[in-house]
C-alpha cells in the first residue's frame, strides 16, 4: 500500500525541514509531492536540499503564486499512490495520524476519509474564536446543502483513493478548495468517514495565511458548487472513476 502526500507550499521555511522530517517517518510506503507555490522566502531551495537527500520525495514549481487549490490540483495529477493525502506544511497537523486516517480506507469502507479537529481526544491549541464560529456556520452550511453531516468541512486533512480524486476537476485555485471537493464528492454519492485527529493551531504572528476573505470565498464556493455541479447516481459516479494504472515517477519535476 503506498500513500502519495501531496503538500502545498507557500513561503515556509521555517516549518519545512521538520514537517518533511515527518511524513517521512512515517511507516508507510510514502511519496511526498511538494508543489512549492512561488515562495520567496527560500523556500523552494530548501525543497531542492532535501529532494536530493530523500528519493521518495518529488518537488513541483508552480511558475507563480497560484494558490492552494492550484497547487493541489498539481500534486494529484502526479500521485501515484493508492490512497492520497493532502498535508499542509505549517506543522498545524501531524502525519503521525495517517494510520488512523487510512484505516477505513485500507479496509474499503470508504471512498474518502476527513481528519475531523472537533471529534476525539486529540489534544487542540486553544486560539480564536471566531474562526471556530466561521468553520462552524461554513459547516453547517455545507451539510445544509449536501445533505452530508461532516463536523469540519474545513479541515486540511483530507483523504481519497487515487482513482477518486483524479477522477474529480478541480476548478478552484485558492482556498476555495475544501468546499468544492466536498460538494463535489457528496454530489457523487462517495463514501465519507470522519475520524477525529490532533490540530496545533497557528496565529498570524506563526505565519498563519487564510483570513475572512477567504471565509466569504468559501461560502461563495458551497453556493457555487451546490447549484453548478449536477448530482449522479452512486453507480454512475463509480463508472466514471477510471481504472487503477501505474504511473512512472521521477525523483524530480516542475
Amino acid at each position: 500500500m503506498k500513500l502519495s502526500v501531496v503538500m502545498p507550499v507557500y513561503n515556509e521555511r521555517g516549518t519545512l525541514l521538520q514537517v518533511v522530517e515527518r511524513v517521512l517517518a512515517v511507516p508507510l510506503e510514502i511519496e511526498l509531492l511538494c508543489v512549492d507555490d512561488g515562495s520567496r522566502d527560500g523556500s523552494r531551495e530548501i525543497l531542492a536540499i532535501l529532494a536530493k537527500q530523500h528519493p521518495q520525495m518529488r518537488v513541483y514549481l508552480q511558475p507563480q503564486n497560484m494558490g492552494k487549490g492550484a497547487a493541489l490540483r498539481r500534486g494529484f495529477q502526479e500521485a501515484s499512490g493508492d490512497f492520497v493525502i493532502v498535508q499542509d506544511a505549517d506543522l498545524e497537523y501531524d502525519p503521525a495520524e495517517y494510520p488512523v486516517l487510512l484505516e477505513p480506507l485500507i479496509q474499503g469502507k470508504a471512498d474518502v476519509v476527513y481528519g475531523s479537529r472537533f471529534l476525539g481526544s486529540g489534544p487542540h491549541r486553544v486560539l480564536y474564536f471566531w474562526h471556530s464560529v466561521g468553520n462552524s456556520l461554513l459547516t453547517l452550511l455545507s451539510n445544509c446543502l449536501t445533505n452530508i453531516n461532516l463536523s469540519d468541512m474545513e479541515t486540511c486533512y483530507k483523504v481519497f483513493r487515487r482513482e477518486v480524486i483524479q477522477s474529480i476537476p478541480i476548478e478552484e485555485n485558492r482556498f476555495g478548495f475544501e468546499p468544492e471537493i466536498t460538494v463535489k464528492v457528496a454530489k457523487r454519492r462517495l463514501r465519507i468517514y470522519e475520524v477525529g485527529i490532533g490540530y496545533w493551531g497557528r496565529t498570524y504572528e506563526e505565519g498563519k495565511k487564510i483570513g475572512w476573505k477567504d471565509g466569504v470565498r468559501a461560502l461563495w464556493c458551497l453556493l457555487k458548487y451546490s447549484i453548478k455541479e449536477p448530482a449522479v447516481s452512486a453507480q454512475a459516479a463509480y463508472d466514471s472513476i477510471p481504472q487503477p494504472s501505474q504511473k512512472s515517477a521521477s525523483s524530480t519535476g516542475n
